[in-house]
């Protein structure tokens, strides 16, 4: 039996739950405080060979604003690339969000256009592209960009093949 009063356990009861309540509302508010904090991601593109796959945000721009032509030359010299190992024999398939296809697109092979711009999400190329030195090719990766905008560059994203045979 208890010795607490009629009445009293109750009381402990209603007063746990009030701070429990009060903890969970304050833990709440302070993760939307810290997400307020945080920058909108720049949208997605997407390499896959096989079943493998890499992503990357922009390398450059991806906020929608027009790139000066220095900016990207430093855009393509970046370091920090994300790299995927390709066999000449596989296809190369490049996904964008759909925010990067509304704008129009195009695959860079090395700095230099490989394909048309598109406003498709999805765009397959032959692995053997890369290593061809008639596509201007060289050695054994390749840098590959995906160039945001059909007029003026919004935004690059950067990857390296690397050949796997």
């Amino acid at each position: 039996m208890t010795t607490l009063p009629r009445g009293e356990a109750a009381d402990v009861n209603r007063a746990v739950r009030r701070r429990r309540a009060l903890a969970a509302a304050g833990a709440v508010s302070a993760g939307l405080l810290a997400l307020t904090a945080c920058d909108k991601p720049t949208p997605l593109a997407t390499v896959t060979v096989g079943t493998s796959s890499v992503h990357s945000e922009a390398t450059c721009g991806g906020e929608g604003e027009a790139l000066k032509a220095a900016d990207l030359a430093g855009c393509l010299k970046d370091k920090g690339i994300e790299s995927i190992k390709v066999d000449p024999d596989d296809t190369v398939r490049f996904g964008v969000d759909p925010e990067i296809a509304d704008e129009g697109w195009t695959i860079l092979m090395n700095g230099q256009p490989l394909t048309d711009s598109s406003t498709k999400t999805y765009r397959t190329v032959p692995g053997s592209v890369f290593f061809n030195a008639q596509y201007g090719a060289s050695g054994d990766s390749t840098l590959v960009s995906i160039k945001e905008g059909e007029q003026d560059v919004t935004g690059l994203w950067s990857f390296k093949l690397k050949k796997d045979s």
